[in-house]
C-alpha cells in the first residue's frame, strides 16, 4: 500500500482519538459520549493497525516504536481515568497534549 495514503490514514486515527478525548473529558451528553467511546476505540485500532502497516516489519534494532505503543497505551487508558477522577481534569488534559506531541516527535525525529 502507499505510504502516503497510510500517513494520512494513520493521522486521521490520530484526529479521531483526540476528537473523542475532547468530548469524553468535557462531558458530553450521555447518548454522544457513548459516540465518543466508540469513535475512541476504533481510532486507536486504526491507529495501531496503520501504524505497524506503514512499518512493515517493526525495526528491532530501533526503539521509538515501543515507546509509541506505551505512548498508545495511555491513550487508550485516557478516558477511564477522566471517568474515575484519578487525577485533576487539567493534569490529565496537559498529560494527553504532550503524549501526542511526543508521539508526533518520535514519528517525524526517530531520535533513537
Amino acid at each position: 500500500m502507499d505510504l502516503n495514503l497510510l500517513k494520512v490514514v494513520h493521522l486521521a486515527g490520530a484526529f479521531g482519538v483526540f476528537m473523542a478525548l475532547g468530548a469524553i473529558y468535557f462531558g458530553a451528553q450521555e447518548s454522544c459520549r457513548k459516540c465518543a467511546s466508540i469513535l475512541h476505540g476504533i481510532s486507536l485500532l486504526l491507529l495501531f493497525l496503520v501504524g505497524f502497516a506503514s512499518l512493515g516489519k517493526p525495526p528491532m534494532e530501533l526503539h521509538y516504536w515501543k515507546i509509541k505503543i506505551v505512548l498508545w497505551l495511555f491513550l487508550g487508558v485516557a478516558p477511564v481515568l477522566a471517568r474515575k477522577k484519578t487525577m485533576p481534569m487539567s493534569v490529565l488534559l496537559v498529560l494527553t497534549l504532550l503524549t501526542g506531541v511526543f508521539a508526533a516527535y518520535l514519528g517525524v525525529m526517530k531520535p533513537f
